[in-house]
């Protein structure tokens, strides 16, 4: 969603219904899929969305004058059907990161993706996408946007389950004393010898596992299947096309989407938002699945 502008600046826009857009939103089906404004570029859009109800979504922007900043500088609208909110969620994403739209920025590309692993000791250390393959690496717990989120998502936890801070890397820790949280009982106090390391080391694998993120299940890639039908457009069938949590794009039959699949010559990387979009409903058994197959098979 746009970012909300102040009711103050809003007015300051003179918000009145952009009747230049009735005839756009008029056109529009009200099924699933991606829509877009447009302003004056050809090229950069101004915003890109996702809905089940295109047509009822985009009426309620032109109604908000919350988003008169948007509105004002919309020339046209478009959309692109697909065949189920999977399908719209995936290349809502897809879009954003290809093409920057100026007013979206929670679906961007972030370039310091990471994660957090523990190593050899059991303490934790944050771990880039850049470095390790986070489709197909075990125990590796969380998303984050940044070494400081990750960070502070650590310190939650630590103060949720009154961890130690210097046994975390956390805080550097004075030989042979306690750590301050220690004597607040915050911590346990493994770094008094109150709690045994392994002890420590339980509670804090215990916190992290709800975060634990789940490898790829399967040999290369699979089409995932939707179907929508809607009065007045034509049926449509699509196999969205998806590996290693990464979403190559959608085919209207099995056999194209084998073909798709196999157009890649080095198995895609691991998506954040491929992965957030697709890792509950398809481990769960919610949507159809159809295997196509490891690179380089027939």
């Amino acid at each position: 969603m746009p970012p909300r502008v102040p009711r103050s600046s809003a007015a300051k826009l003179s918000y009145s219904y952009p009747q230049h857009l009735r005839e756009a939103v008029a056109d529009l089906p009200n099924g699933p899929g991606v829509y877009v404004f447009h302003g004056d570029s050809d090229h950069l859009p101004l915003y890109i969305g996702k809905s089940v109800h295109i047509r009822t979504r985009v009426l309620s922007h032109l109604r908000n004058p919350d988003e008169a900043k948007l509105l004002h500088q919309t020339r046209r609208i478009s959309c692109i059907r697909t065949a189920g909110e999977i399908g719209a969620l995936l290349l809502e994403a897809q879009m954003v990161k290809q093409q920057q739209p100026l007013f979206n920025h929670q679906l961007r590309r972030n370039r310091q993706l990471c994660t957090v692993r523990l190593d050899a000791q059991g303490r934790p250390e944050v771990a880039y996408a850049r470095e390790v393959d986070f489709a197909h690496t075990p125990q590796l717990y969380g998303l984050f946007v940044s070494p400081r989120a990750a960070h502070d998502f650590l310190r939650a936890v630590a103060d949720a389950h009154r961890l130690c801070y210097g046994h975390l890397g956390l805080e550097k820790l004075s030989t042979g004393r306690a750590c301050f949280r220690a004597m607040l009982q915050q911590c346990a106090g493994v770094c008094a010898g109150r709690e045994s390391a392994e002890a420590h080391e339980q509670r804090l694998f215990a916190a992290l596992r709800a975060l634990q993120l789940q490898c790829w299940p399967y040999e290369g890639a699979v089409g995932l299947i939707e179907t929508h039908e809607e009065d007045g457009w034509p049926r449509l069938h699509q196999v969205h096309v998806v590996q290693n949590w990464c979403y190559l794009g959608s085919a209207p039959d099995e056999d194209s989407a084998r073909d798709l699949s196999h157009t890649q010559r080095l198995a895609p990387a691991f998506d954040a938002d491929g992965y957030k979009i697709l890792c509950k409903p398809m481990l769960q058994g919610e949507v159809k699945l159809v295997r196509l197959g490891a690179l380089g098979e027939g």
